[in-house]
């Protein structure tokens, strides 16, 4: 049983450790894992997850670089049939320390531009967890509404262009059966 802070799985990189020149990671899930992956991310089942990474040092921090390819099984929003999902996302991300030298004083402005895609990751320590970066970058290519091919409300017979009558209407229209004068 794992820990309530643990990490699903093992992709932890050392900072300090960290050659020069980068070093590769490759994760590939086993069967009890993406198991548990399915049930974290609520969705029926992770069928494959690979993740090859090249992790090199940048600035006291690092940078992970790579894809993150995954096949995922869903219900349909529309009949609930299960639906398979492949993903192939790229991942690049940078980890940087805190700087500690600048730290700003009460009362001053901060400028955070939340637009800048390069916009790093705050790490304190020697270690970076990218289990929690593979994983966020899974749940957000995640269909949100996923359905089966020509699948759609109105295949199911739902007529969704007549407004739902108001009781009124239902005895308005008795009334007119009953007597075509009114």
């Amino acid at each position: 049983m794992k820990a309530e802070n643990a990490p699903l799985f093992d992709a932890i990189v050392r900072i300090d450790r960290l050659p020069a020149s980068g070093r590769d990671l490759k994760v590939s899930l086993d069967e009890p894992t993406r198991a548990e992956l399915a049930q974290l991310l609520k969705i029926s089942a992770v069928e494959r997850f690979e993740a090859n990474l090249v992790v090199a040092p940048l600035r006291g921090g690092l940078r992970a670089q790579g894809r993150l390819e995954a096949r995922i099984v869903q219900p349909s929003v529309v009949s609930f049939e299960p639906v398979a999902q492949d993903i192939d996302e790229p991942v690049d991300r940078v980890f940087l320390p805190e700087p500690t030298d600048r730290k700003p004083t009460p009362g001053s402005e901060i400028f955070v531009d939340l637009e800048d895609d390069d916009f790093p990751d705050h790490i304190d320590g020697p270690e970076v967890d990218l289990s929690a970066l593979l994983i966020e970058t899974l749940a957000l290519a995640i269909d949100p509404y996923p359905r089966l091919g020509g699948e759609s409300v109105e295949s199911l017979g739902v007529n969704l262009k007549d407004e739902e009558p108001s009781p009124f209407a239902a005895l308005a229209k008795l009334k007119k059966e009953k007597d075509p004068e009114a």
